[in-house]
């Protein structure tokens, strides 16, 4: 017996809507030791994607809301129920469109704040997160259960709550021979390390740093658009190396795993930071710069947590496995940001690869994940990666809103 899983995502760059439609089989996830890649297709098919952005106003408002300062909680109150229609008209019109009849919904929703570290609030040092969409209306409106709200339970278990990718990357691309890292490129920048022959427990992943959310910060404030189509500003530009030297200097860059960011760091303060730091350059030169940090924040991520492990000692001799990097993500469709992320990693023997070449889209990757997610609660499995979140037990992820 099949089941038919819509995943729903939208990321922190708050560009739009994700869904993926997903056919399951019956025994997927029933081993807790997953088989590798070639083996693993059978038990899931990716049955459609597509891509809805925001209307303008509605992109404007839920970057106001992630102004913890600023927002208002009745905005917070009606933007959770508006979301829950978007999400719900976008998975709707995917079903219909592909003639898909659905079993259940996996909804991420919009994260409007992260804070995967503990911090004093009221006497009690907490870890908190909040996504956004109500998993309640989605459901009223589609007529089948609807699973959201994945975080929270891998920080109840003590763990951050991201990355909750890392649990389809190794479904996706465990190998016996070939040590591999799922690098996706969204707001935020992400990693999954999968050491050749990896079972679950071994897989490392993290947070590295800004994805595309300073590159789009920056061409929005000096160009006026919201990205920068195919890489071109930042291709006729110059990098600042000395501004790149500062900044990856910072703290969190050298913060060991299990490590999570979002707009907290890498949000609008940040972006007013960066631009100072390179006044009097050109606008194609700050694009530029911008672009090699999210390049030069990966590999900087990759030489200091993930060689290490992915290296091997035999008899006092250092045996290299053959390493690549998948891309995925909205970054994956930069040329520019592609080309400084493979000059990179050359000197580390690493290949640079898209998960296309896999089977899967990079754009319908992490609409892909939560609906994986969502059958795994559907089945009362957990999902979250102890090793990648830090959590101290594996948990069953997410809220079920039935219709």
């Amino acid at each position: 017996m099949s089941m038919i899983v819509a995943g729903v995502m939208s990321g922190t760059s708050a560009d739009g809507i994700n869904v993926a439609l997903v056919r399951f089989t019956a025994d997927t996830g029933r081993a807790r030791r997953p088989s590798p890649h070639k083996n693993h297709q059978a038990h899931f098919t990716l049955l459609a994607h597509e891509e809805y952005p925001f209307p303008a106003l509605v992109r404007r408002a839920i970057l106001a809301m992630m102004n913890a300062e600023l927002a208002r909680v009745a905005d917070l109150a009606r933007l959770n129920f508006l979301l829950g229609e978007l999400y719900a008209e976008a998975v709707a019109k995917t079903a219909r469109k592909h003639r898909v009849k659905l079993d259940l919904v996996g909804c991420h929703g919009q994260t409007l704040y992260h804070q995967g570290v503990p911090q004093r609030f009221l006497g009690r040092k907490l870890a908190v997160t909040w996504q956004t969409g109500e998993g309640a209306v989605i459901a009223a409106r589609l007529g089948v259960p609807v699973v959201s709200d994945f975080r929270p339970a891998d920080m109840a278990a003590g763990g951050k709550g991201a990355p909750l990718v890392p649990f389809l990357d190794y479904f996706l691309y465990r190998d016996q021979r070939v040590a591999r890292i799922a690098q996706n490129i969204g707001g935020i920048a992400n990693l999954a390390a999968i050491p050749a022959g990896a079972s679950l427990p071994q897989v490392l992943a993290f947070d590295t740093g800004p994805g595309n959310m300073v590159i789009d910060a920056v061409m929005e404030e000096l160009f006026g658009k919201r990205y920068d189509r195919d890489g071109k500003v930042a291709a006729s530009g110059r990098v600042l190396d000395g501004v790149i030297a500062r900044l990856v200097r910072a703290p969190f860059f050298k913060q060991k795993p299990a490590r999570t960011a979002g707009r907290e760091e890498f949000g609008r303060e940040y972006v007013g930071r960066f631009l100072q730091l390179c006044r009097g350059a050109s606008k194609p030169d700050v694009v530029a710069t911008a672009t090699a940090l999210t390049a030069r924040s990966i590999a900087d991520a990759v030489q200091r947590f993930v060689l290490p492990r992915f290296r091997v000692r035999r008899a006092g001799k250092r045996h290299d496995r053959q390493m690549e990097m998948i891309v995925s993500g909205g970054g994956a469709k930069n040329p520019t940001l592609m080309a400084m992320l493979r000059h990179e990693l050359t000197p580390f023997g690493i290949s640079l690869h898209f998960s296309d070449e896999f089977g899967l889209p990079t754009e319908a990757k992490e609409a892909v994940a939560f609906a994986l997610l969502a059958h795994e609660t559907w089945h009362r499995r957990p999902s979250n990666v102890p090793s990648a979140t830090g959590a101290k037990r594996a948990a069953i992820l997410g809220k079920i809103s039935y219709a």
